[in-house]
């Protein structure tokens, strides 16, 4: 039988985003680029096995805000900031999972520039948001930024997060995308990365991996 995409050549595995049979070729080239891969796909898995982490020489230097340095004392001292954010990714993303990692990085992007404009000049500058699901994450990143700031409030009296820290802290998480995810328009590696970190068990992501992200060291 053909090939259920190209029609051509001859079908030789399993396809469970078109539900049927397609060619090699056609799963190598249309894989998370019109084709939405569910995570269980043994063709997938395999491919990401054998796939290398994209060079970040080879991006826009740009996107991954060069001037912003991230220090190695910081991620130590902030990790359960860190933490805390990428957890809020993987709650939101877990809850639609229509989510790609090309939402993930572009809402990451919008919120880092926010923070970078504040911090320059003290002023937000609100930026039109292309899609619902990077609104749905910016919004998740900014209460747990808040709610880091509440903890600090609470257990020390005050806070000491800096808004060039949250920026700094984004910046991380922004660059652990892009050197996660596969690049493709469809891809959800830095997404699934996440889910891994953060475990569900039973439909419901455990107390010891959600509640106590957020506690200040």
């Amino acid at each position: 039988m053909a090939c259920a995409i190209c029609e051509i050549r001859k079908e030789k595995r399993f396809c469970p985003a078109v539900h049927g049979r397609i060619c090699p070729v056609c799963c190598g080239r249309e894989r998370e680029v019109t084709l939405d891969c569910p995570s269980s796909c043994e063709y997938l898995q395999q491919a990401r096995r054998h796939e290398r982490p994209r060079p970040m020489s080879q991006l826009d230097q740009e996107s991954l805000f060069p001037k912003v340095e991230v220090r190695q004392s910081f991620i130590y001292q902030r990790e359960p900031l860190i933490v805390g954010l990428s957890y809020g990714v993987a709650q939101v993303a877990r809850a639609d999972r229509s989510f790609h990692d090309r939402d993930a990085i572009a809402a990451i992007t919008a919120l880092a520039k926010k923070y970078q404009t504040l911090t320059g000049s003290g002023l937000y500058y609100e930026t039109a948001l292309a899609s619902v699901p990077q609104q749905t994450i910016i919004a998740e990143l900014e209460k747990m930024i808040a709610q880091y700031r509440e903890l600090e409030q609470k257990h020390l009296g005050y806070s000491t997060l800096k808004d060039s820290e949250a920026l700094e802290a984004l910046v991380f998480l922004l660059r652990m995308a892009h050197g996660r995810t596969s690049g493709r328009p469809k891809s959800r590696a830095f997404l699934e990365a996440l889910f891994a970190q953060f475990p569900e068990k039973s439909g419901v992501v455990a107390p010891a991996e959600a509640g106590s992200r957020l506690i200040v060291p």
